[in-house]
């Protein structure tokens, strides 16, 4: 059976069916728009975009594990907001001859995903095209606080980070390299594991700016920088290498911390707070903001690469 079998409609009827709704949905699927709820009066909202062949692969990732990268990559930018996700709009282009069990396994994904944070898969729109894309908007709710942005940061500022860099990007090498294990760093490129509360409690703690890390820990630090007219420089000492990570950079001819500072797809939370603030649980000290300009580590140029240029193969 193919999604040409089915139908456009039938497609929906099938997938929706499937996507439950949380609280802040006051209208889901079904009419020409949903009604999402709106407390504060302003809504955050953040859109990405994965493309078959250049952010995914069928033969690397299960439909279901496609969905939660997708919504991971959109959640992931309302905490980085300081907000709590609500709802998810999705559109999906896909081939004529895909088996509808991918989309509804994938329909399956982002619902589990956004249901981690309370969010729901309230709409979007199905299209027929060459290339399997899946393109994700999210929306978030402040709860009153003003949005934490990039350009913040101020000399003294301590630079912090909650959740985990490197996974991802040696889960991806190891796959490209053809291999499936360790499990462990395949399974985390394949479903990150996102700090979303992370994100909101960093706002309530007075953080300065923040990032979502989605290309590569001294790439997107460089956006926080450059926002925010400061230099950054990050101490290597704070990022500790786990055994899993070690091992297979030692097989596969890999600095780790390449994978560490440049490497991106985790979706961990990059924040500055005040030099005597107090960091809220889960994050952890790993760097200084000064002024002058750029991204340093351990006060120094780091020749590496440094993160991911989605106009480029390659890391740079």
């Amino acid at each position: 059976m193919t999604v040409t079998d089915v139908g456009e409609f039938g497609l929906i009827d099938r997938v929706t069916a499937r996507l439950a709704q949380g609280e802040s949905c006051l209208l889901g699927p079904g009419d020409d728009g949903a009604v999402v709820a709106a407390p504060d009066r302003r809504v955050v909202a953040s859109t990405d975009v994965l493309v078959e062949g250049r952010h995914f692969r069928r033969d690397w990732s299960a439909a279901r594990d496609v969905g939660h990268r997708a919504a991971a990559a959109n959640l992931a930018d309302i905490a980085a907001m300081g907000a709590t996700p609500t709802a998810l709009l999705v559109a999906l282009c896909m081939p004529a001859e895909l088996d509808p069990a991918w989309a509804e396994e994938l329909a399956d994904g982002l619902g589990a995903e956004a249901a981690l944070v309370g969010a729901s898969v309230v709409g979007g729109d199905m299209s027929a095209s060459p290339t399997l894309t899946i393109a994700v908007t999210a929306l978030g709710d402040l709860a009153g606080r003003p949005p934490v942005v990039r350009s913040g940061a101020r000399p003294g500022d301590v630079v912090a980070l909650a959740g985990r860099t490197g996974w991802a990007a040696a889960g991806y090498t190891v796959l490209s390299r053809g291999f499936r294990t360790p499990r462990l760093l395949v399974e985390a490129f394949r479903r990150p594991e996102v700090p979303y509360a992370a994100g909101p409690a960093a706002a309530a703690a007075g953080a300065t700016a923040m990032i979502d890390v989605s290309d590569g820990l001294l790439a997107d630090l460089g956006h926080v920088a450059t926002a925010s007219g400061v230099a950054i420089d990050l101490r290597r000492e704070a990022f500790e290498v786990p055994r899993q990570m070690r091992d297979a950079a030692q097989a596969l001819g890999v600095d780790p911390y390449t994978w560490i500072l440049a490497g991106g797809e985790d979706h961990a939370l990059a924040a500055t707070f005040p030099g005597d603030a107090a960091l809220p649980d889960g994050w952890q000290p790993v760097g200084r903001v000064a002024a002058g300009a750029g991204v340093t580590v351990d006060g120094g140029g780091y020749d590496g690469p440094r993160g991911w240029d989605h106009f480029r193969r390659t890391a740079e």
